[in-house]
């Protein structure tokens, strides 16, 4: 007996309509009995996974009913138990891209709620991704900072647990402040002041007693090691060949720059009480000031943390704290005066 061409394996019609809660009905059959990724199912679940972010996009901006199904049968639950099992790069690439594409363009907040309602997101961001893959780590950092762009005050309870005390999305997101693929650098910066620009005291509370220390330790001490790099560059391109990684080193500078500059001007006293302590005491006095006292370091060395620190007070010194350093460290006729006290600094931050 022939069969039309809606038909596939298992007794399943795939409708005509991709938009319609009928096509919904049918993935969610196809999901339901495959469940066990195995090689031979693994091109279907892709698919699959593919054309439910498309139908849910739809439906969110034409048809409720079809955000009801699948909020009905928590089709959400099936992302994990695949994410669950070994499945490979190539179905959790695509997870992750449907994921992103369905947070990045749900419109419906109503949708929104409901979609992070049942903690399901949270699971997910935890989730021990192979991060040793590019595309996952690509796919994974982009689907945080989507996520992140969600954050208001009404949101950010669905990623912030009071009771517990728990933030995966920022927790998980600033581990990789320091990847060595940029783009996943500046995912992490821009996702962080997503969260700080959320006007929500219990979770900046959160973060300040929790990880605003350590992650400002890190990443003070990685502009740090990468300020010492652009001298590294600087002293050793006698023959000017190296024009292309300087131009890049130069520019990440500027990117840190930036960064701080965004953090400090969102004026959160209890975070920028804690950015430019470290900023004074484990960067600019240990490492700029003392390399600008006479017969210390070399002149590459001196001519590097002098257009760094002009740049930078030129660029954050609306800050009262390091304004007032600035005019102390700019205004002083005899830069030795800092030696015996950046001598104590040094001790307390060794940059490798």
């Amino acid at each position: 007996m022939l069969r039309g061409r809606g038909w596939f394996g298992g007794g399943l019609w795939k409708p005509k309509n991709p938009h319609s809660l009928e096509h919904l009905r049918y993935l969610y059959a196809v999901l339901s009995k495959n469940q066990i990724v195995q090689e031979s199912n693994r091109g279907l679940l892709v698919e699959t996974l593919r054309s439910i972010a498309e139908i849910l996009i739809w439906g969110d901006q034409n048809d409720s009913s079809v955000f009801d199904f699948f909020l009905e049968k928590n089709m959400l639950s099936f992302f994990l138990k695949i994410m669950r099992q070994k499945c490979g790069s190539y179905v959790c690439v695509q997870l992750l891209q449907t994921l992103n594409i369905l947070f990045e363009n749900i419109r419906n907040e109503t949708s929104l709620y409901y979609l992070l309602s049942n903690n399901h997101v949270n699971s997910i961001i935890v989730h021990k991704f192979d991060f040793s893959d590019e595309e996952v780590m690509a796919y994974y950092i982009s689907f945080l900072k989507t996520l992140s762009f969600k954050l208001n005050p009404h949101t950010i309870h669905f990623f912030y647990n009071e009771h517990t005390n728990d933030f995966p999305l920022y927790t998980e997101a600033i581990k990789f402040f320091n990847h060595p693929e940029s783009m996943v650098r500046i995912a992490v910066r821009t996702l962080t002041l997503n969260v700080y620009r959320v006007n929500d005291q219990s979770m900046l509370q959160f973060i300040n007693d929790k990880t605003s220390a350590p992650y400002f330790s890190n990443l003070v001490w990685f502009i740090g090691n990468h300020i010492l790099e652009l001298e590294s560059c600087v002293r050793s391109d006698v023959d000017h060949n190296s024009r292309n990684r300087l131009a890049d080193l130069v520019a990440e500078h500027l990117d840190h720059l930036h960064y701080l500059n965004d953090i400090l001007r969102l004026q959160i006293s209890s975070l920028n009480q804690v950015l430019a302590d470290h900023l004074l005491n484990r960067l600019l006095v240990p490492l700029l000031i003392y390399s600008l006292v006479p017969q210390q370091h070399k002149k590459s060395r001196k001519i590097v943390s002098i257009l760094y620190s002009f740049q930078m007070f030129h660029d954050i010194s609306f800050y009262h704290p390091l304004k007032y350093f600035h005019n102390m460290l700019f205004l002083s006729e005899d830069l030795q005066v800092y030696s015996e006290g950046v001598v104590m600094f040094r001790y307390d931050c060794t940059f490798i």
